[in-house]
């Protein structure tokens, strides 16, 4: 049996996180990945692929860094996980505390999931109400049945969380509006990310906390994905908002598992046990999730991230790519077709047909012609490890890349593509 074969015998899906599935990859990406070193990863066969979804953007200075490695590995020698709370847990909590303006008290768990479901508990909670407001425009918050249920992909949730979570769109403050004035003193909690595809314009963000003060809704800031790449001090900082309750994970620990539900004291402590005969909130209680190599990694990346400025590096490559890839495009004439864009650090790219719509087939192609020269390029996540090298190298990939891109545009994408299109990760239907 191949790999793929393998994967989907044993792991429904084939994958422990549905965006690295087959489907999401055309048919000449590798089927399975061995290791990962720097700005690289290699497959079982050790060959060398420069990577661009850096562990779904959870790698930020670069895989296998061995100053990381190091922390973690001092924190395995430690014990790794002990009868009560460690040197380590204590330290990661306080340098998360220290670093974050908004963020008084810290809770550790594994993943996102988990914790933005302990931000919507204590946000029920703190409020007394149970509806969530929710984004629509940015994509994941949980696997849990709060958000699930707002998706395309509603089986096995009941009715009754589908109808607890509403839809608001970004940049579109009326449309905020109108959910606190339908359901007024109903809505317990307002989450979002910080940005996504775009800037947030006319003080959109700060409009959602006056919002959410003016109607006692908690506002939670989900930064997953911004956190330590937008600013070192989150994307809260970045745009000048401050939110009740945040969320980290992804790149705080360069790879490492390590997520955390954060925010103001009066919120966070209701899941604490030192207030004599006051009703508890069972906020999260995981035996892994203080586990000491992770946050001995985050500490570690932190020190780096700070130290080293890499914040600001990764937006700087991220122009610079930017613009290389949008001149390719213009100078073979196909500016309309294929376009580079979004927030510098974290961009984004858009492919057209020959018609000017939006085309999951031609977003195959160029994925699977980037592949044909060791490119993998499900996002654009860059880290410390991309350097004037791998940024020459990639965008010579994407010159002969988009040039097999615009005969598809001449001659029709079947006749270049292998293989099945790609797939959005929410759809009702295999």
């Amino acid at each position: 049996m191949t790999y793929q074969e393998q994967l989907l015998k044993a792991i429904p899906g084939g994958a422990h996180t549905y965006s690295r599935g087959y489907d999401q990859y055309p048919s000449n990406a590798p089927q399975i990945l061995k290791r990962g070193k720097g700005a690289y990863v290699y497959d079982e066969n050790e060959k060398e692929f420069l990577d661009y979804g850096m562990a779904l953007r959870a790698v930020c200075v670069g895989y296998a860094d061995e100053r990381i490695n190091a922390a973690a590995i001092r924190q395995i020698e430690n014990g790794n996980n002990l009868t009560r709370p460690s040197l380590i847990e204590l330290q990661a909590a306080q340098t998360l505390i220290a670093a974050i303006d908004s963020v008084d008290m810290v809770k550790f768990t594994k993943n996102g999931s988990t914790a933005t479901s302990a931000a919507v508990k204590l946000s029920r909670a703190y409020t007394g109400r149970t509806l969530i407001a929710r984004c629509l425009e940015h994509p994941f918050f949980s696997y849990d049945d709060w958000f699930i249920g707002s998706t395309e992909v509603k089986r096995g949730i009941p009715q009754s969380s589908q109808d607890d979570t509403l839809i608001f769109h970004y940049n579109d403050i009326t449309s905020l509006e109108a959910l606190f004035d339908k359901h007024k003193d109903k809505i317990a909690c307002v989450i979002l990310e910080p940005s996504n595809l775009e800037h947030p314009r006319d003080n959109f963000l700060q409009n959602v906390r006056e919002l959410c003060s003016k109607n006692g809704a908690v506002m939670i800031l989900d930064e997953m994905i911004t956190g330590f790449r937008w600013h070192i001090k989150g994307a809260q900082h970045y745009y000048g908002v401050t939110p009740d309750l945040c969320t980290f994970g992804k790149a705080m620990a360069n790879g490492f598992s390590v997520a955390a539900v954060a925010g103001k004291r009066e919120i966070m402590q209701l899941g604490s046990i030192e207030f004599a005969g006051s009703e508890r909130v069972f906020l999260l209680s995981t035996t892994h999730g203080a586990e000491m190599s992770p946050l001995g990694a985050f500490v570690e990346t932190y020190r780096i991230l700070k130290e080293e400025n890499i914040v600001d590096y990764l937006w700087d490559y991220g122009r610079r790519l930017v613009g290389g890839i949008n001149q390719i495009a213009k100078d073979l004439g196909i500016e309309k077709h294929f376009v580079a864009t979004g927030v510098e650090c974290q961009p984004y790219i858009l492919t057209f047909d020959e018609k000017g719509e939006s085309s999951l087939a031609f977003r195959t192609l160029f994925l699977q012609e980037m592949l044909k020269h060791n490119v993998l390029f499900p996002c654009i996540a860059m880290s410390y490890a991309h350097k004037q090298k791998e940024l020459d190298y990639t965008l010579e990939a994407v010159a002969k890349s988009l040039e097999v891109y615009k005969k598809a545009l001449q001659n029709g994408v079947a006749n270049y593509l292998v293989g099945d299109v790609v797939k959005p990760v929410f759809r009702k239907y295999n």
